[in-house]
């Protein structure tokens, strides 16, 4: 008597061991967005070369802030004053240039000032122990109502072409300047959490911080650091959009912190800390811009646009992998 040998079908598609399609979602969506957009916009000109780099430079200053949130979510830290740092660094820049200093001075008094602000944050929740998302909420407010203060909400304006070329405006033949600060940082800000003692403290930081500091890391040092880093970064976002608008205003960055923390949780970055990815976060920069572009070409109003940045954001967290997790 022969036994019956139950067939085995061989699956449709090949599995992959090890690949978990969740952490490539940004990509995939970034993808299905510009074809999307491609689609249903291409009479109104979206693929052309002179709107796909207004992508660029209108999410430059996003990108460079979301790189440096990138290693303050990574410890499990969030910054929320990013926004109203840039628009003070960019009236202090933009003072600093009106006064002779030139553009080192006015370069030193952008990023200066996000360094001391981006310090200010950072002993206020490693020193005095308050949560950093009360500490920097207080002081988005209080820098915001600084920044209408310096000059009285009237914008001031940069007459420097040189400085004005170098930060915002410039283009190096078809390339824009605001594309190579992009790269440059977005390798920088990818070395060190990937390659560097100093990331995988970052990251040691954000996935176990008790277990971290018996390891020997200096766990209240890494986040002292990293704040200063978003500071810094978030202050030369501002002289970017001085740069680029060619004036110092209090309303740059306005909303800023929303698209830099949807960008960094889109991209792949845990909100609970302890994952981390530069790659990701500039896709998720890119993405939130090409939505934002897409979105003022299709005649959606700025209300409509930031239910849509809402929704973004809700999604990013529901995708992340922590917080599904946990």
């Amino acid at each position: 008597m022969q036994s019956k040998v139950s067939k085995v079908e061989k699956p449709v598609l090949p599995k992959f061991k090890g690949f978990e399609w969740r952490n490539y979602i940004v990509y995939f969506a970034f993808v299905g967005v510009l074809i999307y957009f491609s689609i249903t916009l291409y009479d109104e000109g979206f693929l052309t070369s002179g709107n796909l780099l207004n992508i660029v430079r209108q999410t430059a200053t996003i990108s460079l802030m979301a790189l440096a949130m990138t290693f303050v979510i990574s410890t499990g830290e969030i910054d929320l004053s990013v926004g109203s740092i840039a628009a003070l660094s960019s009236l202090v820049g933009a003072l600093a240039l009106q006064a002779g200093y030139g553009i080192i001075g006015g370069l030193i008094g952008g990023v200066g000032t996000g360094i001391v602000v981006g310090l200010i944050n950072g002993l206020l929740v490693t020193k005095v122990a308050i949560p950093s998302f009360l500490v920097t909420l207080g002081t988005m407010g209080a820098i915001k109502g600084l920044a209408m203060w310096v000059t009285d909400t009237a914008p001031v304006p940069i007459v420097n072409s040189n400085f004005n070329f170098i930060f915002g405006s410039g283009d190096i033949g078809p390339i824009p300047v605001l594309l190579l600060w992009t790269v440059v940082f977005t390798i920088i800000a990818h070395v060190l959490l990937r390659k560097t003692s100093f990331g995988r403290q970052v990251l040691a930081t954000g996935g176990n911080e008790s277990a971290a500091r018996f390891s020997g890391v200096k766990t209240m040092r890494i986040k002292l650091i990293v704040f200063l880093g978003t500071g810094a970064m978030a202050g030369l976002a501002g002289l970017l959009y001085a740069g680029r608008m060619n004036a110092g205003r209090f309303s740059f960055g306005e909303g800023d912190e929303l698209s830099v923390i949807a960008a960094v949780i889109l991209g792949g970055t845990s909100l609970f800390g302890g994952v981390g990815t530069i790659i990701g976060t500039l896709v998720g920069s890119l993405m939130i811009g090409t939505i934002n572009n897409g979105l003022i070409i299709m005649g959606l109003d700025v209300s409509q646009q930031m239910i849509i940045k809402g929704i973004i954001i809700i999604l990013a967290v529901a995708f992340g992998k922590k917080a599904l997790k946990r």
